[in-house]
């Protein structure tokens, strides 16, 4: 087959290679982008829409359980875990869909095959049919991640699961541990738990939700216990045993070690780059333990070829790794983007409640030394909340104290990773406590919250 030329080559059709290539295509340019599984990458097929669609029917379930609070009878309700996992399966296949017709009104060439970067500027890709060679000035690396394992605590698919197992869970967990209370993990404790799994959740750190406020952790862990979960913090799971249906955990912490019987476990303690096979070392580019090492601009230092994504280091999330699609590919094409600032970038978990932070902690916040204003306002006194019954919540926003900079907020609550998004605009645009302060929330909303929170920040706060 005859060498096929283009402006730029994307290795990998996720959130960040797909929008790379659509946008490159918007300026003009000849892209083709290959994808070795599945169109959307990880995040739409295996991850974060499949979650969401998992977490929904879990909310709902919640909610009709609840439903005599609100003067409603459901008094006879059940669930069935395949027609949910169906339900979850079927969404991602529409939104797979979608960017086929994406890549179709864009004129994105696509190709199903694995991707080899021969030397600069040649991607050698391998498909059912035979190999390809494709020749580009641009090469754009945008592969992802996949879980990490620890050894001894490595998945078999039937009795310990990394996420892939349990967005297609064969049976409901009984007596579940989940190893990680990352996003990960604490999103899956939380579905699982709702429909009636004995969950336990261990975290080696010394709380839950480790990258979040210590606030912020210490409401989610309140609110997780209220629900059933157990929650062991400082903790270690050393090794598992297998056999005959069942899982023993051995447990190391300050006090020594323990066992414990599950039926199931997840593992969430994290996420490996997938950089092997790349020929990624034999260009020169550096790659810092399994991840791609870049300037802001998401250049490797190698003329030509640039990593987006997972693949190019933390924080590991879809909109990070789009908004760095469209950066690199507007920066092929001649334009001057602004690079990506991290401490502008939203983190969500879909847990119940729900946790939601941009900027920094309070914690890191005075460890760069700055003197501090610090805001905290409770869902319970917002009337919006307490009539959707949500009043179980809270806002905190975090300060500069010299020059009213929006250093921070985080969230736990009902729909707070829609909320938190007013926060993100906020500091993109530089906001001050003043601007903020000025502005005018609807009512009645959840996000007069938001507002509440910055006026408790400087001692004017209504409501409390």
């Amino acid at each position: 087959m005859a060498d096929q030329t283009f402006d730029i080559v994307v290795i990998g059709a996720g959130p960040g290679g797909y929008v790379a290539a659509i946008r490159a295509a918007q300026l003009g340019l000849n892209v083709a982008c290959v994808e070795r599984e599945n169109l959307g990458g990880i995040c739409l097929n295996w991850g974060c829409i499949p979650t969401k669609a998992l977490l929904r029917s879990a909310e709902v379930y919640h909610n009709m359980e609840r439903a005599k609070e609100f003067g409603l009878s459901a008094d006879t309700f059940s669930f069935d875990l395949d027609a949910i996992v169906k339900r979850s399966r079927g969404v991602a296949k529409q939104m797979n869909g979608g960017i086929k017709s994406l890549f179709k009104k864009n004129k994105v060439t696509s190709i199903m095959g694995e991707a080899h970067i021969a030397a600069k500027g040649k991607v050698v890709v391998k498909t059912d049919k035979g190999e390809e060679t494709l020749l580009a000035k641009n090469i754009i690396v945008a592969t992802g991640a996949r879980a990490r394992e620890l050894p001894g605590l490595e998945a078999d698919g039937d009795l310990v699961w990394t996420y892939r197992h349990a967005l297609v869970p064969k049976r409901m967990p009984k007596k579940l541990l989940v190893i990680g209370s990352g996003a990960i993990g604490i999103e899956f404790a939380s579905f699982f738990n709702t429909f009636g799994a004995d969950t336990t959740v261990v975290e080696v750190m010394d709380r839950v939700l480790p990258v979040e406020d210590k606030d912020i952790s210490a409401f989610a862990k309140k609110q997780f216990v209220k629900q059933g979960l157990t929650i062991l913090e400082k903790t270690t799971v050393k090794k598992l045993d297998r056999g005959n249906g069942k899982v023993v955990a051995h447990f190391e912490d300050a006090n020594g070690t323990t066992t414990q019987e599950f039926d199931t476990v997840i593992s969430a303690v994290g996420i490996v780059g997938n950089c092997e096979g790349l020929g990624l070392e034999d260009l020169g580019v550096t790659i810092d333990r399994t991840h791609v090492v870049t300037d802001e601009y998401c250049r490797t230092g190698v003329d030509g070829v640039f990593a987006i994504g997972d693949i190019a280091g933390a924080p590991w999330l879809a909109h990070k790794a789009s908004h760095e699609g469209v950066m690199v590919a507007e920066l092929i094409a001649g334009q001057k983007p602004h690079p990506i600032k991290p401490n502008t970038i939203a983190g969500c978990t879909y847990c119940h409640p729900q946790v939601a932070s941009v900027g920094l902690t309070e914690e890191k916040a005075k460890a760069a030394g700055y003197t501090l204003k610090v805001g905290k306002f409770p869902f319970i006194g917002n009337g919006k909340a307490v009539a959707m019954g949500e009043g179980e919540g809270l806002v905190k926003t975090i300060f500069d104290a010299k020059t009213g900079e929006l250093l921070g907020a985080h969230m736990i609550g009902a729909e707070v990773t829609e909320m938190i998004q007013g926060f993100v605009i906020g500091k993109t645009l530089e906001t001050t406590e003043e601007d903020l302060m000025h502005t005018v929330f609807p009512h009645p909303t959840m996000s007069e919250m938001m507002h509440e929170s910055v006026l408790a920040a400087y001692d004017r706060a209504i409501h409390i």
